[in-house]
């Protein structure tokens, strides 16, 4: 796993002044089997996705509530890149793009993603919802960062990934 990547990640977030408040839990692959681990927490906890473009091999980054269902089709729709033409990308492809392996997708990766060539879609409910937090791996799935909805734009707008904001009711 990334989990030397974590202290990078934390000193980034540091630099721009953001605060979190991180819960450490065992590794955890699914939403289902974080969720006992973050009872006491006050806001949205995100599932994330990676999923590639299977016609122009375009890479996305998409952080939903994680009691949302994605559509894969209908996301395609809205994303202008055709209806059945999102798949799951492969764990090489997130393993070189954003330094993180399966069970640890996170929008907090796209610091790692260099040359922007990963887009970010992003629940609108997170940043408009009124959460207190919003809740992502940090680089590990064994524990899970809370930031700011205001901080997580800007440290998405920073990293050179102004997200797409979708609805996913």
């Amino acid at each position: 796993m990334s989990e030397d990547l974590r202290p990078q990640l934390e000193e980034h977030l540091q630099s721009l002044n953001i605060r979190t408040s991180c819960v450490e839990h065992p590794p955890v692959f699914t939403v289902e089997e974080m969720m006992p681990h973050l009872q006491d927490v006050n806001g949205a906890v995100t599932k994330n996705l990676f999923l590639k473009d299977k016609k122009k091999k375009g890479l996305w980054l998409v952080s939903t509530r994680h009691d949302r269902q994605v559509n894969l089709n209908d996301l395609a729709k809205k994303l202008g890149v055709g209806s059945g033409n999102l798949r799951f990308a492969n764990e090489a492809a997130m393993l070189e793009k954003l330094k993180v392996g399966q069970g640890c997708a996170t929008a907090l990766a796209l610091l790692f993603d260099k040359d922007h060539s990963v887009k970010c879609v992003l629940d609108r409910d997170l940043l408009e919802g009124g959460h207190d937090m919003v809740y992502f791996h940090p680089m590990t799935n064994g524990a899970t960062m809370g930031i700011h909805p205001d901080d997580l734009l800007r440290f998405l707008k920073e990293t050179g990934h102004e997200p797409v904001l979708e609805s996913f009711d």
